[in-house]
């Protein structure tokens, strides 16, 4: 199964890509071009997203977005290689960013990697954006779709009247309306489940009348789109797991994935957001 992250980290960014990289960057005249391929040939490994700009100032460079949700020791030198593989790959200069999502610890974490072998010396540099760090305001007034599902875990953003804005925008918007879920997870962190639930209204007999529950109801009836439906409902489920339990959450994906209707996976994504503990959901499942 391709990795969750990667999946949902292009789409997110993928809705405002000129607003992202001048957050990431914060370079002013900076505009994004191409989503490029960050598959490489070397290594079985694919970066979140690796996009191609432009600045008056600097020229062509990459931009590479390396997400990760939880802060690994290993990340210094991972940066060192996705930054030398995609140079070599697309034969231009790399600023990559490294965005941790879930604080884990005190400690402060790395900007950079370097090496000393008899005098010969490895030195890279790279970006860190902590979301704990980043103020939730930015989301509101930088226009930046892509961090709306993480404002319950932003520097400020844990009381329950900002996580009802961000949900009242996911929701106004086509492409950002099914990420509530997402949201509602990371809720999960600062708020009681049964209050997550209450701010999402998830009462089936109300979302069954609305327009979007209709139109996707519409669309269920061709069978590719109902695949594709599946695969992402899956990919979301995985990253929920990861992000709230961890590897031995991770463990009841083989069970997960042979299930294959769509309303069962939708109220198992749902368990995951609100059951306490691995204990709880594996009782339900």
């Amino acid at each position: 199964m391709t990795k969750s992250a990667d999946v949902s980290t292009k789409r997110l960014i993928s809705l405002a890509p000129d607003n992202w990289v001048r957050w990431v960057t914060q370079i002013p005249d900076i505009t994004a071009g191409e989503i490029l391929n960050s598959e490489f040939q070397w290594i079985s490994r694919q970066s979140d997203v690796l996009i191609r700009v432009e600045s008056s100032q600097h020229g062509e460079f990459l931009v590479l977005n390396e997400l990760q949700l939880r802060y690994q020791q290993e990340m210094p030198r991972r940066m060192r290689a996705y930054a030398a593989l995609a140079e070599e790959k697309y034969n231009l200069p790399t600023y990559p960013v490294l965005i941790n999502i879930l604080k884990l610890t005190n400690l402060e974490i790395p900007t950079s990697f370097a090496s000393n072998i008899a005098g010969l010396r490895a030195i890279q540099d790279y970006r860190v954006i902590n979301l704990w760090e980043v103020d939730v305001n930015i989301v509101f007034e930088q226009s930046l779709p892509s961090l709306l599902p993480f404002v319950p875990i932003l520097k400020g953003g844990e009381n329950e009247s900002t996580i009802r804005e961000a949900l009242q925008m996911l929701r106004a918007d086509e492409q950002l309306n099914q990420l509530e879920t997402v949201l509602a997870f990371f809720a999960t962190f600062v708020l009681d489940s049964a209050l997550v639930q209450e701010i999402m209204r998830w009462d089936m007999a109300i979302l069954r009348e609305s327009p979007w529950y209709q139109e996707i109801e519409q669309r269920g009836r061709h069978i590719g789109e109902a695949i594709g439906r599946q695969e992402q409902m899956l990919s979301n489920i995985e990253m929920s797991l990861e992000v709230k339990f961890g590897s031995e959450g991770l463990d009841l994906m083989p069970k997960i994935s042979q299930i294959s209707d769509l309303e069962r996976l939708k109220a198992i994504l749902r368990s995951i957001v609100t059951a306490n503990t691995l204990e709880d959901l594996q009782q339900i499942l």
